[in-house]
């Protein structure tokens, strides 16, 4: 991996390219203070990760992201900072991962042990196919091992979503989403590693995920269709589903049971 170090503060560029040289096989290419000397470099050379400050001449790390986001081919994003307020934007850029000054060297070890994990997934050659959802067996239940989704294998974010929980972006791979349910103004996020509270709608949230895999069964409620144990029949012919490992309930509005009996094959 070839790495970018985007930090105006000497001492602080020098202790992060030591700990990136220290904890991973990560190639440091350059380092830059000004955010305009960025875009310039970038112009020129591919990078696939960039550690960037937020409190940068010329042009902020926020805005820079902005930017970045646009490219064609976009590196991933480790914000460095000193500020825990921009958690939150740094989610909506879909950064990486966001790490707070001063350092803490376990802290950096696992970023980089994480991020050379999913560059190797990322760029690993991957076969698309899609297998034939099951149908549900005799006692209702549908079977959910089998339901593979089709992945874009030029795109990492197909594979993984970033969430938000206090100050940290954690890294999540979708398939560990079990269902999404709105709650006025953001999403609970119910995964196999606890819960998550998104300050964006349950729409926004969805068109972030496989759509081949997660279904909007209900105006407040998204499902991973790979995670359903049993389809139970309820009120007015919809269902409620009932997900492995959890024992809430996720119910199929009546507008929607059409467009999921299909997807199901019920």
């Amino acid at each position: 991996m070839r790495a970018l170090i985007v930090e105006d503060e000497i001492l602080a560029s020098e202790e992060l390219n030591y700990l990136i040289q220290e904890h991973s096989q990560i190639e440091v290419v350059d380092r830059l203070e000004d955010g305009l000397d960025v875009l310039k470099f970038l112009q020129e050379q591919e990078v696939d990760v960039i550690f960037l400050d937020i409190n940068i001449p010329s042009l902020d790390g926020m805005m820079l992201a902005h930017h970045i986001g646009k490219f064609a081919t976009k590196p991933y994003i480790v914000f460095t900072t000193a500020y825990k307020e921009h958690a939150a934007e740094a989610f909506e850029l879909e950064a990486f991962d966001y790490i707070l000054k001063p350092y803490d060297e376990k802290r950096i070890a696992a970023m980089l042990h994480k991020l050379e994990l999913a560059f190797k997934r990322d760029h690993a050659p991957v076969e698309q196919h899609v297998e034939d959802v099951p149908a549900p067996t005799a006692d209702g239940s549908a079977a959910h091992g089998e339901l593979l989704r089709e992945r874009d294998t030029n795109s990492h974010t197909d594979r993984r979503i970033n969430l938000l929980r206090n100050d940290n972006i954690i890294v999540t791979d979708t398939a560990d989403i079990y269902y999404a349910e709105a709650q006025e103004k953001v999403t609970k996020v119910y995964t196999k590693n606890g819960e998550f509270t998104m300050p964006v709608s349950i729409s926004d949230f969805h068109s972030r995920l496989p759509q081949d895999t997660f279904f909007r069964c209900h105006r407040s409620y998204v499902v991973n269709l790979s995670q359903i144990r049993e389809i139970v029949p309820w009120f007015n012919n919809t269902y409620l589903l009932r997900l492995r490992d959890l024992e809430a309930e996720v119910p199929v509005s009546r507008g929607k049971v059409k467009e999921f009996r299909q997807l199901m094959r019920i």
